[in-house]
Order: structure tokens, then C-alpha cells, then sequence
């Protein structure tokens, strides 16, 4: 296992060769292992360890980047001598003020040494009792389970350190039937946490239910949303508006908003990787202390997140959302959580006169970040609701819809919450009941 001195040393070397002004490393060791599987076969079984130290080294107002996946003594202080002159060769940035101070940062045990040591035979071990559970409906798996775990430090010349290790596991699976499929997925920090046996009903259920579905017309529908479906839409939302530096750019749907009814008061939506239903590092990759944002307040948009060079163009503080540097993305939140409500979702289908049910979204793009368009097609069941009853699957619709107006439109949140993946991090999020939902176009299956 790389164990944190290894991360520690490497820092260390970095800061104490530095000549510049200001000295920023990042290193990280990752160590992963994947089995997949299709035709309810296992096919591959794969394993990567590797290491990085990424140097961000300031002269005056310049900043140069050199990084490299060996964390021997010359080749960090290689680095930093490339680096520093590429700083000196590059032009200053007249809005960069000065790498952050430090600050306390708490600690939370995220290692669990079941996961770091899941072996190929215990994976396997899983993925068998998942395909007994399908096949003998003639339905077939496929997916893939990956463990293993991350340790990642981040030191500057100002006095910021910090390392942590988070264990990672995570169970996705696809089962078929002829003309249907059903998906479902989990992640934990441990695999004692990933309910084999309940996601392979989950994801059976919905294949059985979606055999032979029916054509239904584009237009205009009251849609149910699962987990998976609101975690992809948020998480789009969350990279077009919620950082500062697209506020500050003016391509944010959040700018001119603060304070301002933007959503559904059934919506609230902040980031805080300390909570413990989701998974993050304490720090943000500067070594700030992460800090819980709430970005949407019973539907106000209330704030957004923070880097110490978005937050130095303001005179505020980082938030602890900064992203590896450089990158163009500026801050971003990695530990989505959306409020719960109190309905269960067959309160949520009684009440629908007429609705479509969807688990979850494929192929989504955003067309416009400023109007939060999103488009997309269902995937992996999909249903129509009539009179609250889930009464035939249907073939996949084509969406194009703004999030922001969807989310305008929540008439009812559900109490059961979901640790999803996003597009960055991951996202807590409940099954959520939409008014009005714009579906552009239909397919043939």
C-alpha cells in the first residue's frame, strides 16, 4: 500500500529544494483493481497502482506547472527547477494574489482495509452471487467492480499540508432481457456497504418490468426522476453555475441570482464533503479545509463556491473547492447533497394522473450553461405512469430540457436518499416528482 509517509517525503522534498517565491505540490498514489463482466461471465480482471506530484511554483505574479509520476528525489527537484522556469517565461497574471494560508483541517477515518485488500477471487465471489440472483429469469448481466483506494497530500511554502487516504468501491451493473434492461449501482468507501444481493433484484426488476415496451409521443410530461437521473442533472447544473469563476466570466445561470427564487422552495442543494453519507477528502486540492456551501436554499440561490484565486479577486475566502491546478474549470463542488422531502415513491405515483417514470439518463450533454439546457435520452427503464399506476414500459424518449425550469417545477422530494456518481465526485440525492418535462424525441427501442 502507498502509505502516507510516501506522500509526505515527496512533499517535503519539493518544499524544502524550492527557490521560488511560492511553492505549490500536490502528490498522490492510486491504486485500483477492476473485474468485468458480460454474458454473465467474467472477461477481464485488471489492476493499477500508480503515483503523480504535480509542482505549481510562483515567481512574482507568474505561475509554471511541471508534473511526473516518479516520486524519487531528482526527479521532484527536476520538476521543481522546471517549474520555476517555466515561470519565469510566462506572462504575470495580474489577478493572482498568493497561495493559501493554512488551516486546520479535520480528520475522518475513510480507509476500510477489507476494501484496500478485496481480492480478484472476492469480486468474482460477488459478481457470482449477482448473476445467481438474474439468470434464472434468462436475463443476463453486465458491469463492472472496482476496488481499491487513493491517497492524496498537498504542501506549499506558506506552511499548508495535508494527506489523507480514502478507500473506494463501487458495483455497477446492466441486466438484460431481449428487449429491456435494468440498471442499478452502488459505491462505499466499503465494500461491506454494497448490498450484492439488493442491487441485483433492483436492476432484475426493472429488466422484467421494461420486456416489450410500447411507443409513446414527444411532448410534455410530469416525470418521476430516480436517483441516478437527479444526480446526473444536478451535477451538470453544479459545473455550469456553481463555481465562482463561471459567475465571474458571466456563463453562470447563478450570476445576478444570489438571493433571487430561482427553484422550487422543495429544493435545497449544498456541498459538504464532512457529511457521512457521501465520500470526499477533507481538503481541497490547495490544502484548504473543504467548508459546507449551500448553494440553493428552499429554492433561493443563496451562494457559491471558491478557490483562493477566485476568492483573492473578490477579497473573500476559499471555500475549499479548488480543483487541481491549472485547469479552466475553476472551483467546483465534488460532494453534492440535495435536501430530502417527505414522500416515498409510491406516494410520488399515486399522485400522478399522467407521468413518466425514469431511472436514469444516457448520453447527456449540456447545450447551454447559462440556460442550464440539458439534453439527453432515458435509459434502463422507462415507464409510464396513468391514474398512479405504472401501467407498460416504454421505448426511450429524447429530452431537451432547462434544469433550472425543472427544478422550477418539483412538486414532491422523496424522504429515501441515494450516493450516486457525478460528473465530478458524487451526489446525495432523492427521487424527485417534476411537473413539466420537455421529451424532443422518441427511439425504436
Amino acid at each position: 500500500m502507498i502509505d502516507k509517509q510516501r506522500i509526505q517525503d515527496a512533499l517535503k522534498t519539493a518544499i524544502d529544494y524550492s527557490t521560488a517565491d511560492q511553492l505549490e505540490v500536490l502528490a498522490s498514489g492510486r491504486s485500483m483493481a477492476l473485474t468485468r463482466f458480460s454474458n454473465n461471465s467474467i472477461h477481464q480482471n485488471v489492476a493499477q497502482t500508480n503515483v503523480s506530484i504535480s509542482i505549481r511554483a510562483v515567481i512574482d505574479k507568474r505561475q509554471g506547472y511541471a508534473s511526473t509520476n516518479r516520486l524519487d528525489e531528482s526527479s521532484i527537484k527536476e520538476m521543481v527547477d522546471k517549474a520555476i522556469e517555466i515561470a519565469k517565461h510566462r506572462p504575470p497574471d495580474p489577478d493572482f494574489v498568493s497561495l493559501p494560508e493554512p488551516k486546520p483541517t479535520i480528520q475522518r477515518d475513510l480507509v476500510s482495509k477489507l476494501t484496500v485488500d478485496y481480492s480478484p477471487n472476492d469480486r468474482a465471489s460477488d459478481i457470482g452471487r449477482l448473476v445467481g440472483v438474474v439468470e434464472p429469469n434468462n436475463l443476463t448481466a453486465a458491469g463492472a467492480y472496482s476496488t481499491g483506494y487513493s491517497t492524496v497530500g498537498v504542501a506549499n511554502t506558506l506552511g499548508v499540508n495535508a494527506v489523507e487516504t480514502i478507500s473506494e468501491a463501487e458495483l455497477r451493473a446492466v441486466v438484460m432481457s431481449g428487449t429491456s434492461s435494468g440498471y442499478a449501482s452502488a459505491t462505499a468507501t466499503s465494500v461491506n456497504n454494497i448490498d450484492v444481493g439488493a442491487l441485483a433484484e433492483a436492476a432484475k426488476s426493472k429488466a422484467l418490468a421494461g420486456q416489450n415496451p410500447i411507443d409513446l409521443e414527444p411532448g410534455t410530461y410530469t416525470v418521476i426522476l430516480e436517483p441516478d437521473a437527479v444526480a446526473d442533472m444536478v451535477s451538470f447544473m453544479a459545473f455550469a453555475g456553481f463555481g465562482a469563476l463561471s459567475v465571474q466570466e458571466g456563463r453562470s445561470f447563478m450570476k445576478d441570482k444570489l438571493g433571487q427564487k430561482i427553484m422550487s422552495p422543495n429544493v435545497s442543494i449544498w456541498d459538504d464533503a464532512l457529511d457521512p453519507n457521501t465520500i470526499g477528502l477533507t481538503f481541497d486540492f490547495e490544502g484548504v479545509p473543504k467548508q459546507k456551501v449551500v448553494f440553493i436554499d428552499n429554492g433561493v440561490a443563496n451562494a457559491i463556491c471558491y478557490d483562493s484565486y477566485t476568492a483573492n479577486k473578490e477579497g473573500k475566502q476559499s471555500t475549499g473547492h479548488a480543483l487541481p491546478a491549472p485547469n479552466t474549470y475553476g472551483p467546483l463542488p465534488l460532494n453534492l447533497i440535495m435536501a430530502p422531502g417527505t414522500h416515498t415513491l409510491d406516494e410520488m405515483v399515486k399522485s400522478c394522473e399522467r407521468a413518466i417514470l425514469v431511472s436514469r439518463f444516457h448520453y447527456t450533454n449540456l447545450e447551454d450553461p447559462i440556460k442550464t439546457t440539458l439534453t439527453g435520452m432515458t435509459r434502463d427503464g422507462t415507464f409510464l405512469i396513468e391514474n398512479g399506476e405504472i401501467i407498460k414500459p416504454i421505448k426511450n424518449l429524447r429530452f431537451t430540457q432547462s434544469i433550472v425550469k425543472a427544478l422550477f417545477d418539483v412538486d414532491m422530494v422523496s424522504e429515501a436518499r441515494l450516493l450516486k456518481e457525478a460528473i465530478l465526485g458524487a451526489a446525495y440525492v432523492p427521487w424527485l416528482k417534476i411537473g413539466a418535462f420537455n421529451f424532443t424525441g422518441a427511439t425504436q427501442f
